[in-house]
């Protein structure tokens, strides 16, 4: 497969832990396009919605969800509670030109459909992954988890973000005991804006980071 250059995954250690301001970040930093493949739940107008609205995203680069169901459930259940089943095969990754920031539907391991999980679409896709994860309790047991999903299936991972207030230990117990680099942590940012998400871009240093991540 030939994959779009400097692209990534999005993807959550579990529900709610920032997965879209990480991606709103993302794609405003490295100017990508924007892809959720799979919208469950439409409160807000969906994630594809928030990003737009957030960073006021021009229409081309923006990739229409692939699937979108009202249910706020796991994708497998949504769909079928509107009589639908996801395919693999109709989650292909889009042509694009430039970066594609791909976000996901949740955890490694949800359901797509009862007989393939968000793992496998990510073994397929062959992008690397951006883990989000809480920076405070209960993110140890977690993160140290996916991360070992991921690498059971040999999934590159870029590396973590943490989201949250500032944690003394878990950022370094994270990188030594998981083996990945934390790429950035984003404090509670009351006013989420355009302006504040470029600030934390550009006081994390995060251009040089990406630069050299997306080229090993």
């Amino acid at each position: 497969m030939n994959n779009p250059r400097n692209s990534l995954v999005v993807c959550g250690t579990d529900t709610d832990v920032g997965k879209t301001i990480v991606s709103a970040l993302l794609v405003q930093g490295l100017n990508a396009t924007y892809w959720k493949p799979i919208q469950s739940g439409l409160e807000f107008g969906g994630d594809s919605s928030i990003i737009t609205n957030l960073l006021k995203l021009p229409k081309h680069r923006l990739i229409e969800e692939s699937y979108i169901f009202q249910a706020p459930v796991s994708p497998h259940w949504a769909a079928e509670k509107e009589n639908c089943l996801i395919k693999p095969e109709g989650l292909k990754l889009p042509s694009v030109k430039g970066p594609l920031v791909v976000e996901t539907a949740g955890g490694l391991m949800v359901p797509i459909n009862r007989k393939w999980l968000q793992i496998d679409q990510l073994k397929l896709w062959e992008l690397p992954v951006v883990l989000v994860a809480r920076s405070g309790l209960g993110t140890l047991n977690h993160t140290l988890l996916s991360i070992e999903a991921l690498r059971k299936r040999e999934i590159p991972i870029l590396g973590l973000v943490l989201n949250g207030s500032f944690h003394q230990d878990n950022p370094n117990t994270l990188e030594e005991m998981g083996g990945v680099q934390i790429i950035a942590q984003l404090p509670p940012l009351p006013d989420l804006s355009a302006e504040t998400l470029a600030a934390q871009w550009q006081q994390q240093s995060l251009t040089n980071t990406f630069e050299k991540l997306l080229k090993q």
